[in-house]
């Protein structure tokens, strides 16, 4: 996979939040990692770690009192550096589909389903006329097993687990070489889960993909709490605490043999009821107050002095103690 030009490359990608009466809010910091046609990479990482901060990062879509460093390259472009008005016409939608965190909050409330979708079709796809649209609008929400006779409802009459697949069904319809999934199994029961990662799966997976200069194919980057579709869907993971990605792994090894090899990566999984079932002690950082080294010391068993230097990203995990690359027995306990 990595000998093909990636679909976006990220590099040093730092975001900080300015808060008056108070210092900067470290929410992302130095982010390196490259998303490849046909890959799905998963985001992991417990909640306020940075995930959706970089994600809106991508997309242009941070407040105003955000600063923002490193680059983001979609092919040729730039998406740091890109303004609103290119973010706007030639980005969201076309070259990146997006599956928002509160689909809620993205959808017209005062329009049905159905005309937003159709006019997501009419703007992305080109297709015109009554007939066609209204069969492209049913064919796009059957994708992401919306039903067709919730279409003619508006936002505030569907739950939040139909919201979530409307959303999924709208982010599908520009066939974009990136989809970015902000939590997209959020409100869903088991087999919604598994039909919506599978459904993700088939738009990387399918041949031919759109190739504007990213290179054939298409790619998927998910952020998600839900490591069960973590397992099913990805192809590498990335594990975030406290801002930074700490391991950066394949999934197989990530799942399996031979399991993560950062201490906080381990406990995830170790915190996963078929699995040990035990909760990591203590609560993160404040983004506001990180310390110098290891963010993750202070709730780290294998913490020592020269955690309070801060570790790099060497290979796959930024740690001092990583685990060794033999089987972890306690992970799969």
């Amino acid at each position: 996979m990595t000998e093909r030009p990636p679909v976006l490359s990220v590099r040093g990608l730092s975001v900080r939040f300015l808060v008056p009466g108070s210092g900067p809010v470290a929410a992302v910091t130095d982010a390196h990692f490259d998303v490849v046609p046909g890959e799905c990479l998963a985001l992991i990482g417990e909640s306020g770690c940075g995930k959706s901060v970089l994600a809106s990062a991508l997309l242009g879509l941070l407040p105003a009192n955000a600063q923002t460093a490193g680059r983001a390259l979609l092919g040729d472009l730039d998406l740091l550096a890109a303004d609103e008005r290119t973010l706007a016409r030639t980005v969201r939608g076309r070259r990146i589909g997006l599956i928002p965190q509160s689909p809620a909050a993205h959808l017209t409330p005062v329009r049905t389903i159905r005309s937003q979708m159709e006019e997501t079709v009419a703007e992305l796809t080109g297709v015109r006329g009554r007939t066609a649209l209204r069969a492209a609008a049913e064919k796009a929400a059957d994708r992401a097993a919306f039903p067709a006779d919730h279409l003619d409802r508006h936002p505030h009459e569907l739950s939040g687990g139909l919201a979530q697949r409307a959303a999924t069904a709208l982010a599908l319809v520009g066939d974009a070489p990136l989809l970015l999934a902000d939590e997209p199994t959020t409100g869903l029961d088991r087999d919604l889960v598994d039909h919506t990662v599978d459904e993700l799966r088939r738009h990387v997976d399918a041949p031919g993909g759109p190739d504007d200069g990213t290179g054939e194919g298409r790619a998927l980057l998910m952020i998600t709490h839900d490591l069960a579709a973590a397992e099913r869907v990805a192809d590498r993971v990335a594990v975030m605490y406290a801002g930074r990605i700490v391991e950066l792994t394949d999934a197989s090894a990530f799942f399996g043999t031979p399991g993560p090899r950062h201490p906080y990566s381990r406990g995830l999984l170790n915190a996963l009821p078929d699995r040990a079932f035990t909760p990591i002690p203590g609560m993160p950082p404040e983004l506001g107050a990180l310390p110098e080294g290891c963010a993750f010391a202070a709730r780290c068993d294998h913490a020592t002095a020269a955690c309070a230097t801060l570790p790099p990203l060497t290979e796959t995990v930024a740690c001092h103690h990583p685990a060794p690359v033999e089987a972890l027995e306690d992970v799969r306990a």
